[in-house]
């Protein structure tokens, strides 16, 4: 069969597949640029890196998430891995691409200020699209620059051009593509011939994360979106196992975050803490950033730092160190970091939050349980039915440029930290 006819009747095949799964019609999206490949055609093993953002460890069963749990059992699941601070969704899916912490590639909030750059916000496609916002070396651009082709699902930072570089495919961030679609595409991709299959593919899912924050991370509404990006994610594997590519294709399996439970009433409210006199505040919830105005530096540092009732203020500069965090010019003057299961918002959420039901949030200390992440791995680099210590996400990057073959870029992470997950051939230098 010609090979652009085999590649069609797999996706045709892939697309029913997901369409008795989720029960809508996963049709392909159609990536912004397809640059075609620099890299030769080439039978190697591809690396598929997934998020399910908000996906805390915990959370993983059999009843909800039975592919999951299969991934794991044909593989290797660590304990738990640990978020870098703060544990929010773009600072920390960056840091897992580039193995730096956020106070090193620049991303150190979902919302920042750049003196030259201006306003950074997740919302924003120009911002999120601008290069100047990201630093350190994606793991896309290592394979890129390395002749490999790469393909990313919605991963942050994929969207801008990093260092001159871009993936080989790219998609701008869509919501309402359902993770059905997603899981679809990226099978496509997989499934294709060497000659324009990519060595590295991304995909990323936000149910989770979505259905905990509004309802609560132990609400139906979340166990039924994480038993929707099972089902979509069960598909592709289904899909790669019947082409004979399941043993091919090395998976990694992340979460960006956990999620902690947020009762009504368990909100602050910016203007009870800082006016808009005293200061500007670059973020709020659960990590409160403030640049003083000028002449009001000591007023606001008195009424503001040390500890409080439910959360605590720094200086900058005096950050516990385990945080690693506060050196980026991006970091304002005074950071405030709220308690577990609270939050600083504007006046106006304050009786809607009020009145409302539980909720789910993140972005608080990385060391609770509560926000611990998800990591598991699986196929031919990694060994079978394991499990491994907790491990930090800076470790991630090195496992990854390790199993395409390519030199790390300078990072944070622990090369030989999951040296454990892999099988000796692949473990050795």
């Amino acid at each position: 069969m010609h090979a652009a006819t085999r590649t069609a009747s797999l996706f045709a095949a892939l697309a029913f597949a997901l369409l008795a799964s989720a029960c809508s019609t996963p049709t392909a999206l159609q990536p912004v640029v397809d640059a075609g490949g620099t890299a030769p055609a080439t039978a190697s093993d591809t690396l598929l890196l997934i998020s399910i953002d908000g996906l805390h460890p915990d959370r993983i069963n059999a009843d909800d998430s039975p592919n999951l749990v299969r991934l794991a059992a044909n593989g290797v699941q660590a304990r738990w891995m640990t978020p870098s601070y703060p544990s929010l969704t773009f600072p920390n899916h960056y840091t897992i691409a580039t193995g730096l912490r956020p106070d090193r590639h620049g991303i150190v909030h979902n919302s920042m200020h750049d003196a030259e750059l201006g306003t950074f916000r997740l919302s924003d496609r120009d911002a999120v699209g601008t290069s100047g916002w990201w630093g350190g070396e994606p793991i896309w651009v290592g394979a890129e620059n390395a002749g490999l082709r790469t393909a990313t699902m919605f991963w942050p930072g994929s969207e801008a051009e990093v260092a001159g570089v871009r993936p080989t495919r790219w998609h701008v961030y869509d919501e309402s593509a359902s993770a059905a679609q997603r899981a679809a595409t990226v099978a496509g991709w997989l499934l294709e011939p060497d000659a324009t299959r990519p060595r590295l593919a991304t995909l990323y899912f936000h149910d989770v994360d979505t259905a905990a924050h509004t309802y609560g991370p132990g609400s139906a509404e979340a166990r039924a979106a994480l038993v929707g990006v099972d089902a979509a994610f069960g598909s592709l594997l289904d899909a790669l196992q019947r082409e004979g590519r399941l043993e091919h294709t090395n998976i990694v399996l992340v979460s960006d975050h956990g999620m902690a439970e947020v009762p009504p009433g368990h909100q602050l409210s910016i203007d009870d803490l800082v006016t808009m006199e005293q200061a500007r505040v670059v973020s709020i919830g659960q990590v409160l950033q403030v640049q003083p105005n000028a002449g009001h530096e000591s007023e606001v540092a008195t009424r503001l730092l040390g500890q409080h009732a439910h959360h605590e203020c720094w200086r900058r500069e005096d950050l516990p160190a385990r945080w690693h965090y506060g050196t980026h010019p991006r970091v304002p003057a005074i950071v405030c970091q709220m308690d577990e299961g609270w939050d600083a918002v504007l006046p106006r959420i304050i009786e809607a939050r009020a009145q409302g039901g539980m909720r789910g949030s993140h972005g608080y200390d990385p060391a609770l349980p509560s926000m611990r992440a998800v990591f598991i791995a699986s196929g031919p680099a990694f060994r079978r039915g394991a499990v491994i210590d907790a491990i930090d996400n800076v470790d991630v990057y090195p496992l990854l440029a390790r199993l395409l073959g390519i030199a790390p870029a300078d990072n944070d992470g622990d090369p030989e930290a999951l040296l454990p997950a892999l099988v000796p051939a692949v473990a050795r230098p």
